[in-house]
């Protein structure tokens, strides 16, 4: 089968792979139809996570038809229309009992590596390193599904390819992040980053209730999507100062919560601050590019919420541990658990309540995903999520 590769920093390539084949009872077969480009895959591409090897599929973000179950998947048969959320859970440990499928204990075989940097261990993800299992993507013609039984959501016919693969990671991702917010009637949520979770961030923290929206980036075209598909006021960083400009907005108070949509590779408009960070990254003596969690910690209303759902994946520097302690905020964060949201999330597109497709700005066959990555990376012609049609 053909699938996208990963052959070192900056560089995919279509190429040709063995077919994947049931090697657990809980296994399956799904024959990708429409699957995703992801901003966290960007990390991948240029080589910011650790433990990539040359020749791993990526793609975390997909879609398709069963065409083969394991003899223990009961819940699903081939001929199956479903989305695969990113997370690989058990659904039977203690955390997906919990509902905290991200967090799994059983689904990253290559726990001890993720335990050395993290602690403990994360699930295992499609398409995301051999530190966070090794696992096949879905940026291909097949992939295998471990826990079938538990993760893939069957799709009715009314809800389309381009709908339903937002369920795999980036509208539950931004809703989580809204979610965490504790959202109540008359509150401001300020989001940074108008990228494809930031833009649902927004449009899922209206749906929770939030009277205002605040959405920071410097791209005027992603700003445009915030203010017309989310109701959300807008700040170009680049233009103004942001910490300013969000205490003029809210009568010197601070947002009541903050999102972090942005994650490792963040961009700033401070030249100084840029450079140090940047420096640090490329000499691998910090992993992130933390600008939008700085000031998410240093913008939000004393006592309130910073939430992060923006991809890190190490260490950070200049943490600006002094505000969050002494100023009572609460942070959470975490990989979305997508099992939990993907069929409340879901009902509320068959209802009508919200359309993910609106963030969608490219569609390609599978063999152009090289140019899908370029064409992502570089923000031309305005791409907000390019979709690999297979």
């Amino acid at each position: 089968m053909k699938a996208t590769a990963w052959m070192g920093t900056d560089s995919v390539k279509v190429i040709d792979v063995p077919d994947p084949k049931i090697m657990n009872a809980r296994d399956a077969i799904v024959r990708i139809t429409t699957t995703a480009i992801c901003g966290s895959d960007l990390h991948l591409y240029h080589g910011y996570i650790p433990a990539m090897r040359k020749g791993d599929i990526l793609g975390h973000e997909l879609m398709g038809e069963v065409v083969e179950v394991g003899p223990e998947v009961r819940n699903l048969k081939p001929g199956d229309r479903v989305v695969v959320p990113f997370p690989i859970a058990c659904g039977h440990c203690s955390s997906c009992q919990r509902g905290l499928y991200s967090v799994c204990e059983n689904s990253n075989p290559n726990a001890g590596i993720a335990e050395k940097i993290m602690g403990h261990s994360p699930a295992g993800i499609f398409g995301y390193s051999h530190l966070l299992g090794g696992y096949a993507g879905g940026q291909a013609e097949y992939a295998r599904v471990p826990f079938a039984d538990i993760g893939p959501l069957k799709v009715p016919d009314e809800v389309s390819d381009d709908q339903a693969v937002m369920l795999a990671d980036v509208f539950p991702t931004g809703y989580m992040g809204a979610e965490m917010c504790d959202i109540k009637p008359g509150q401001v949520i300020a989001v940074w980053g108008s990228g494809p979770v930031g833009l649902f961030a927004a449009a899922s923290a209206r749906l929770l209730g939030a009277e205002r929206v605040i959405v920071i980036d410097r791209f005027p075209y992603r700003l445009r999507l915030a203010e017309e598909h989310t109701g959300a006021e807008t700040i170009n960083y680049e233009q103004a100062d942001v910490l300013d400009t969000l205490n003029e907005m809210t009568a010197g108070r601070g947002p009541d919560a903050c999102i972090d949509a942005v994650g490792l590779e963040g961009h700033h408009g401070n030249a100084a601050m840029y450079a140090y960070d940047r420096a640090k990254q490329v000499a691998r003596v910090e992993t992130e590019r933390p600008f939008a969690l700085r000031q998410a910690i240093l913008a939000c209303r004393s006592g309130g919420v910073v939430s992060v759902v923006g991809a890190y994946g190490g260490f950070v520097d200049k943490f600006p541990m002094g505000a969050f302690m002494n100023r009572s905020l609460v942070m959470r964060t975490g990989q979305c658990h997508v099992q939990r949201y993907t069929r409340p999330l879901l009902e509320r597109i068959q209802r009508g309540e919200i359309d993910p497709s609106f963030i969608v700005s490219h569609r390609m066959p599978l063999r152009d995903a090289p140019k899908g990555y370029k064409i992502f990376q570089k923000k031309q012609d305005d791409c907000t999520k390019v979709l690999l049609k297979v």
